[in-house]
């Protein structure tokens, strides 16, 4: 899920650049975090995505329907019964980008940026939760980090590229993997300090 597109995460055959239809549809922290979890996870039942996600089976069954009803998951074929459908990611990332988004577009975008944003945080809380039981090997290398640098909008679009660039250089498909590779999430996060960057209010809003 990329809320925010540079060079290195132009879609590919397998990626979709997200209409304003599909914002709306993914306006919504869980709608994200269940797509989310279907891409990390592969094809699962409302059922399962209730129990992995804490939520009733109602809830994740309504989400389903609603991110199919966008396109971006589709039902598994072959698999499953009348009473219990599987689902599955049709792509394997959403891109945005904000600053090419065009003028229709900006208010869905940002409550699917804020969505995002929301959804990252309720997987990091929960990923915190696994810290404790992280097998050594992984807890050497896990990076929980974060930096205060003092930059212009145009310095962080210019550092953001270069992060993700070095991203694409390790970012295969499943079947390509290294043996004993697991799914890593890996945050891209750069915003301003809380309280120093609002907009101010319009005219009308006064």
């Amino acid at each position: 899920m990329v809320a925010s597109s540079a060079a290195s995460t132009e879609p590919s055959g397998r990626d979709v650049e997200l209409d304003t239809a599909a914002l709306r549809v993914l306006a919504h922290p869980l709608r994200v975090n269940v797509l989310t979890l279907l891409r990390e996870r592969g094809p699962s039942t409302a059922t399962r995505v209730a129990d992995e996600l804490g939520i009733n089976p109602g809830a994740a069954s309504y989400h389903l329907r609603r991110l199919a009803s966008g396109g971006l998951i589709v039902e598994e074929p072959d698999r499953g019964t009348g009473r219990e459908r599987w689902w599955k990611s049709a792509h394997r990332q959403s891109i945005h980008d904000p600053a090419a988004a065009p003028a229709e577009q900006r208010e869905a975008g940002r409550a699917y940026t804020h969505a995002v944003a929301l959804a990252a945080a309720d997987r990091l809380r929960r990923a915190a939760h696994e810290v404790p039981l992280l097998p050594q090997e992984w807890l050497d290398v896990a990076a929980f980090s974060d930096f205060l640098l003092y930059l212009t909008p145009g310095e962080v679009e210019r550092m953001r590229g270069e992060i993700f660039q070095v991203i694409s250089r390790y970012r295969h498909e499943e079947s390509e993997a290294t043996e004993g590779a697991t799914p890593v999430t890996l945050h891209v996060q750069a915003f301003p300090v809380p309280g120093t960057a609002r907009a101010l209010p319009s005219a009308g809003d006064v």
